[in-house]
């Protein structure tokens, strides 16, 4: 599969928050966002363990090879595992410092004719006999596995903002960064990138607009600039 604008943008912009080092990729793909965080997390000096788990198990043998690949090969694992079952992987309940995701979120949408993208862009369809992913999975597994001061972020349609955060407070998960993301100025805002701790805080909103005059804005290039080999 390809690498997507959506991954980009989450890796790109997420926020570091308190030197995170137990990291978690919940539906990996090919491993973009993970590799993103272990280039910004080394950058600044940290030293992360960062695991990508996803139910696509030829998904999770190119992000593996991806790891390997890459200068970061010792922070990355690739996990083949519903989110549904990696209570069996991580025997050790380790808590997580940061939770990221770029779930499915097409409910509503016709499906794709190739099952592999459906998986990744429904949120109701099955594979391999699990269950596929939704942001309301996502909240409730940070309920129980995001550690005390740890973040969740996801990128989602912008029009799922209001019911997101209403269901995150249902589970303690409060917004603490919403970034509301348009293709151009004129447009509606198309993504929302939200960003969940068990904080009582003032979140901060932000916006970001991607093009200007059929250009890449430079608030967009300087913000991915670091992971394309080029950019215009």
């Amino acid at each position: 599969m390809k690498v997507n604008t959506d991954g980009v943008l989450l890796g790109a912009a997420v926020t570091i928050k308190d030197s995170p080092v137990n990291v978690l990729d919940i539906g990996t793909g090919t491993g973009t966002i993970a590799l993103m965080l272990a280039q910004r997390l080394t950058d600044a000096g940290l030293n992360p363990n960062i695991t990508g788990i996803d139910i696509d198990l030829p998904s999770i043998e190119e992000a593996r090879l991806n790891f390997e690949s890459s200068p970061w090969s010792s922070h990355l694992a690739a996990v083949h595992s519903p989110l549904q079952d990696f209570h069996t992987y991580n025997i050790n309940k380790e808590s997580f410092d940061l939770i990221v995701s770029n779930p499915p979120y097409f409910d509503d949408s016709l499906t794709a004719p190739e099952e592999r993208r459906n998986v990744a862009r429904h949120a109701s369809v099955s594979a391999e006999g699990g269950s596929s992913l939704g942001w309301k999975d996502l909240l409730e597994f940070a309920k129980e596995n995001l550690c005390k001061e740890g973040l969740l972020a996801m990128i989602l349609p912008a029009d799922q903002e209001k019911a997101v955060l209403r269901y995150g407070r249902f589970y303690g998960l409060l917004p603490s960064r919403i970034l509301r993301i348009r293709t151009t100025e004129r447009k509606p805002f198309k993504r929302i990138i939200l960003e969940f701790s068990f904080e009582r805080i003032d979140p901060i909103e932000e916006t970001l607009i991607m093009m200007e005059k059929g250009k890449h804005t430079d608030e967009y290039i300087s913000l991915v600039n670091d992971f394309y080999i080029s950019l215009g």
